[in-house]
């Protein structure tokens, strides 16, 4: 088993990446746990430092894929019934720190407000929740048309006669 120091590290390493969301708390709802939320909403159960190493997350994409793998079960207390995924990797292998973190983005976008999600799409130019970029990034993507073509476009428009006086 990897030694408590370095599982009490990935544990530490997975809480620091899941604070970096908008509105991300921690929250300790009962002993042996100290969790990751979003407004007071938990996104992420991960077991506390001294603990043998859990995490459990909302995969509503990756459930099947999570659930193939031979450390992971659906989630205890029916949460599994909603896409919640428990792993506890066997001891002595080697924690999939990058997969854990896929998967509590995943959860993180899954239980946040909408409006916080589109957030992180904003900023990023990342899929929202719907898998789209969104329209302030898609907007900022698209390349502008230059200065003097763009000022004879509108030249052009203002000297067009309107609709009005095409009926008069």
């Amino acid at each position: 088993m990897p030694k408590q120091n370095s599982i009490d590290a990935v544990l530490a390493e997975l809480r620091e990446f899941g604070l970096r969301y908008p509105a991300a708390h921690l929250k300790s709802p009962w002993p042996g746990h100290l969790d990751l939320a979003v407004k007071d909403k938990t996104f992420a159960y991960l077991s506390a430092p001294g603990e043998p190493f859990s995490i459990s997350c909302k995969l509503p994409r990756s459930n099947a894929l999570a659930l193939a793998l031979p450390f992971t079960e659906p989630t205890a207390y029916a949460l599994g019934r909603s896409g919640w995924v428990t792993a506890r990797p066997p001891a002595g292998t080697s924690l999939p720190l990058a997969m854990f973190k896929a998967w509590i983005d995943e959860s993180y976008r899954a239980q946040a407000p909408k409006k916080l999600v589109a957030t992180l799409a904003a900023e990023a130019g990342t899929p929202n929740a719907k898998g789209r970029a969104s329209k302030q990034a898609a907007a900022r993507s698209k390349p502008r048309a230059p200065a003097a073509a763009a000022s004879s476009k509108a030249r052009a428009s203002s000297k067009a006669p309107t609709s009005r006086a095409k009926r008069r």
